[in-house]
């Protein structure tokens, strides 16, 4: 039987690094497949994790529900069949709604040899307060359905803050396990472990509300099932099991928009620092809350950078074919972005 896992998060909540985390610490020696699902047209965080000799299935498409769910059910047959792995990480795309992959999950499990084994979201605590009031339909959903939350960034908060951020997600979800203390503190197999017991008792819970209510577990998703908003015209298709009645309803795309490039164009730390501070600080290219990439260095070297808003990094790292770029925000103003980098 192989075990899925989903680990979701908000754009830059650090999914990526937790991921690489349990890699290291818990599931060294399994067999492991990564399937992401990555917004935007260029997939910068699987190079990171390549490094670590894990078998990669990237999905580069806005939504993975509406885009994926008859493709996402057979990428992941496809991967249990060619690789046959002990365990299948997802990682969906930041403004992915945690619903509609566990949804698709649910509907393998169905029929191929799998189980959904834990359900995570990564939250930026220092963001979490901004995030639930801009980006709430996204945001909250990812939140409502984890099974356990992961709290990033907590070292830098005060307890004020940490108590604060702990207690808006309790009220969107009061029943899964919410991870405060620092990752660097805690082992891999206690993040496991917390994420297993969680799960497991709403597995239980599950079981026994079938049971009690005598419904079989699943829907073909006919006109009842409850995912459809019908007030909402769209064009995914009547069966893309997208909508609940009770939130908004915006697919990723309609929101949310990407810019990527590839270029072999050479930036300084310096320069780096600057164009970051620019996204960071003002919205003349819109309103940015994400940017990453892998770009050469004009003293030799690569600079990988990651943005998310008001904090950025920038480190040395290993080289790729050429350079690559990718933001995601809202309203991004592509010629002004180009103007930044120097692409024009």
């Amino acid at each position: 039987m192989t075990k899925i896992e989903i680990i979701s998060g908000f754009l830059g909540a650090g999914k990526t690094t937790l991921i690489k985390k349990m890699l290291q610490e818990v599931f060294a020696g399994e067999k492991i497949v990564l399937i992401e699902n990555e917004f935007g047209e260029i997939g910068i965080d699987g190079g990171f994790l390549k490094e670590a000799g894990i078998q990669i299935t990237e999905m580069n498409s806005g939504c993975i529900c509406c885009s994926l769910v008859g493709d996402f059910g057979t990428a992941l047959k496809e991967v249990i069949e060619t690789y046959a792995p002990d365990r299948i990480l997802i990682e969906p795309s930041g403004v992915g709604k945690l619903s509609d992959v566990t949804r698709a999950v649910q509907g393998v499990a169905a029929q191929e040899p799998v189980e959904l084994n834990s359900s995570v979201t990564v939250v930026d605590g220092q963001k979490c307060r901004m995030y639930m009031k801009n980006f709430g339909e996204f945001f909250n959903n990812q939140v409502e359905h984890a099974g356990t939350i992961v709290i990033s960034r907590t070292q830098k908060m005060t307890e004020e803050k940490l108590e604060a951020c702990v207690k808006m997600l309790r009220e969107k979800n009061p029943t899964a396990t919410i991870i405060t203390t620092p990752w660097e503190e805690l082992k891999g197999e206690q993040i496991l472990a917390a994420m297993q017991h969680q799960d497991l008792l709403m597995k239980e819970e599950l079981e026994g509300h079938l049971k009690e209510h005598g419904h079989a577990h699943g829907h073909s998703r006919g006109e009842d099932c409850g995912c459809h908003d019908h007030d909402h015209e769209h064009n995914h298709g009547e069966d893309c099991g997208c909508h609940d009645h009770d939130h908004h309803h915006h697919h990723a795309d309609e929101i949310f928009t990407s810019w990527g490039k590839e270029t072999p164009h050479k930036y300084s730390e310096e320069q780096l620092q600057k164009i970051l501070a620019k996204l960071s600080d003002d919205d003349e290219c819109g309103i940015i809350l994400r940017a990453k990439g892998i770009v050469p260095c004009t003293d030799g070297g690569w600079l990988h950078f990651d943005m998310v808003p008001e904090e950025f990094e920038i480190r040395h790292g290993e080289a790729d074919y050429t350079g690559r770029l990718c933001v995601i925000g809202s309203h991004l103003n592509e010629e002004e972005l180009s103007r930044l980098f120097e692409l024009v």
